[in-house]
């Protein structure tokens, strides 16, 4: 069904690149229901709706579009959800879940009459690269930080962390693990310095081991609980528009970067299956809401598996089998500590960033945005606002180069609209 030996893979590849990706996104299932609990959501429901929204989206795109990425509530996105949506609007949490569900009924649509799909391979393949090496960079802040090597400061926004804490030392050395044995060749470089990590951390005291097994929290308090006829209030049509925007540019923006990584893409620069990788996509979105979570949509940690050799949706099932598992494992899935795993995010974003060297440096209209795009995505802690500022900047670029015509209009439209969206900031 999956045929990884047609696209350079096994079974056994497969099978730890899905564990890979597992273990560097399988914080979202604490984070997730952290965030969820400050909307007034049941912390045990949303820990449930959590698991379930993840296993059921990886494995659509495993089996649907055989690709090698993984599903699960979007960070970001459950943000927006809980500080924006409930809390800065006073919206309750389940109109909140009403608007996601529409969101994703709306991206089905779109996603059924191809209109995502051709807005997507319109891109032009500089704007692709850029948007691959940005969410590397991305990536890397977000690892850095979580490492405790880069941290807040108010009067230059970021600075140099602690770096003789135990929990960055054990996180540098993790990465220097990581690193060395890529060099090295081991496939599993990237499993073996998460796991090298954790265990140092052992004596420390860092790494707690909370138990093996437990029985899943009920998931009654979420179930069917989204309020659609509150969603469709018309001062709640701009979140459920907002929600649908953000899932897009996010799931395309995540959707290029890892095929590009993975070498996939079609020779014109097209997601091979991309109608239905946008199905898994949106059907994640629905079903996620009426389980009782914010958002689900397709992770850029795929990456870690799709370095480790991941080539098909073997490696997606995989993550879904694991994300079911969870529920029964919480205790022990979620004692890797999140200074075991951020190595791994450093080391991909270092990878991802190499797309950039595939840009034509020679033409200003094709680089200047590109790299708009990757230094706008980790300063502005946004994949969205990045690619809205790129697409923009691509588009006024050529219009003053007096190269209008090379403009698709998948262009015009998703600068039109960031533009639209950030005049109202």
């Amino acid at each position: 069904m999956f045929n990884p030996s047609a696209h350079g893979s096994s079974v056994r590849t497969e099978l730890l690149a899905g564990l890979t990706t597992y273990l560097t996104m399988a914080y979202i299932v604490v984070v997730n229901p952290g965030i969820l609990a400050v909307a007034g959501i049941d912390r045990g429901a949303a820990f449930v709706a959590t698991c379930l929204a993840a296993a059921i989206g990886s494995v659509a795109m495993g089996v649907l579009a055989n690709l090698p990425i993984a599903l699960a509530p979007g960070m970001g996105l459950n943000a927006y959800f809980t500080f924006v949506v409930v809390k800065g609007m006073g919206l309750s949490w389940q109109v909140a879940l009403g608007a996601v569900f529409l969101s994703g009924v709306l991206f089905l649509a779109i996603s059924l009459f191809r209109i995502r799909e051709w807005l997507i391979n319109a891109i032009p393949l500089s704007l692709k690269l850029g948007i691959g090496a940005g969410i590397g960079l991305f990536l890397g802040l977000i690892g850095l930080k979580e490492m405790g090597v880069v941290v807040d400061h108010p009067a230059t926004l970021v600075t140099l962390g602690h770096l003789g804490a135990p929990a960055t030392l054990l996180s540098c050395l993790g990465f220097v693990i990581i690193a060395g044995l890529a060099a090295r060749k081991v496939t599993a470089a990237i499993l073996i310095g998460i796991v090298a990590t954790a265990l140092l951390g052992i004596p420390l005291g860092l790494t707690q081991f909370q138990g093996v097994v437990s029985a899943p929290p009920s998931l009654a308090p979420t179930f069917l609980a989204m309020d659609i006829a509150g969603a469709l209030q018309l001062g709640v049509v701009v979140v459920v528009l907002t929600f649908l925007l953000v899932d897009v540019l996010d799931n395309a923006g995540t959707l290029i970067a890892t095929t590009q990584r993975a070498g996939l893409l079609n020779k014109d620069g097209s997601i091979p299956r991309l109608r239905e990788a946008l199905l898994a996509d949106s059907g994640g979105a629905i079903i996620g809401a009426a389980l009782g979570t914010s958002t689900t949509t397709s992770y850029i940690e795929s990456a870690a598996g799709i370095q480790v050799g991941g080539r098909t949706g073997l490696t997606a099932v995989v993550v879904g089998v694991l994300f079911l598992a969870t529920l029964f494992f919480a205790p022990l899935a979620t004692s890797i500590p999140a200074f075991a795993t951020a190595p791994a995010l450093v080391f991909v974003a270092c990878m991802m960033a190499s797309s950039l060297r595939e840009i034509d440096w020679d033409d200003a209209t094709d680089f200047v945005p590109a790299v708009i795009v990757a230094l706008a995505m980790p300063f502005t802690f946004s994949i969205a606002t990045g690619i809205g500022l790129g697409f923009i900047a691509y588009a006024l670029i050529k219009l003053v180069a007096g190269r209008s015509a090379e403009i698709p209009g998948a262009v015009w439209l998703i600068a039109g609209l960031s533009a639209a969206k950030f005049a109202t900031i």
